[in-house]
C-alpha cells in the first residue's frame, strides 16, 4: 500500500481517528507521517527532533541517500540509533550489517538463552544437544577427560533419540 499523501514511498504508519462519530483512516510513508505531526510512534529520533526545529519541509524530503527498507523506510543507522529494527524486512535488507553489529555485541549471532517450556519436544532435543556439545567443548579445552568422555556418551544417547536430561 502506498503512502496516501505523497504516493512514492510505501505506507508505514496507519492512523484510524474517529471525530464526532465519524471515523477516517490514512495511510502515510514515514516521512508524511512526521510531517502530519505523528512523529511519536516512529522510531527515527534525529528526523523527529530536526523535523520540530526546522519545520515540515526536512521531514517531508529527506536528503540521506543511505538505503532504506523498502517496508517501513528505516536506514541502518536508524536501526543502530534506536536498537530496534522498524519491521521484519529490516533483517533481510540490512542482514550482514545487523550480523556485524550483534556478533560484537553479544559476541554471537545465534540466539543462545533458555528455551521457553511451550517449544516443541524437538526445539527442546536440539537445544539439550547443543548443551551438550558446548559442555564437551569446555571439559576438552579444561583437560577435564573423564567428564568429556561421559559428556560424549550422552551426546550419542541425545542423537539416538534416547534424551536423559
Amino acid at each position: 500500500m502506498m503512502c496516501e499523501q505523497c504516493g512514492k514511498n510505501p505506507a508505514t504508519t496507519h492512523v484510524h481517528t474517529v471525530i464526532n462519530g465519524v471515523s477516517a483512516q490514512k495511510n502515510l510513508c514515514t516521512y508524511c507521517a512526521v510531517a502530519s505531526g505523528y512523529a511519536g510512534f516512529q522510531s527515527g529520533g534525529l528526523m523527529n527532533m530536526l523535523s520540530s526545529v526546522f519545520g515540515d519541509s526536512l521531514a517531508a524530503h529527506p536528503t540521506s541517500n543511505e538505503k532504506r527498507c523498502n517496508c517501513c523506510g528505516a536506514t541502518f543507522s536508524d536501526i543502530a540509533e534506536s536498537g530496534k529494527a522498524g519491521c521484519s524486512d529490516c533483517y533481510r535488507e540490512f542482514g550482514p550489517q545487523l550480523m556485524n553489529s550483534l556478533q560484537r555485541m553479544h559476541g554471537k549471532t545465534k540466539h543462545v538463552g533458555k528455551v521457553p517450556q511451550s517449544a516443541s519436544g524437538e526445539v527442546r532435543a536440539a537445544a539439550y544437544l547443543q548443551n551438550l556439545k558446548d559442555e564437551l567443548a569446555q571439559a576438552v579445552t579444561s583437560e577435564e577427560f573423564e567428564k568429556a568422555a561421559k559428556l560424549r556418551d550422552q551426546i550419542k544417547l541425545a542423537e539416538a533419540g534416547e534424551n536423559h536430561e
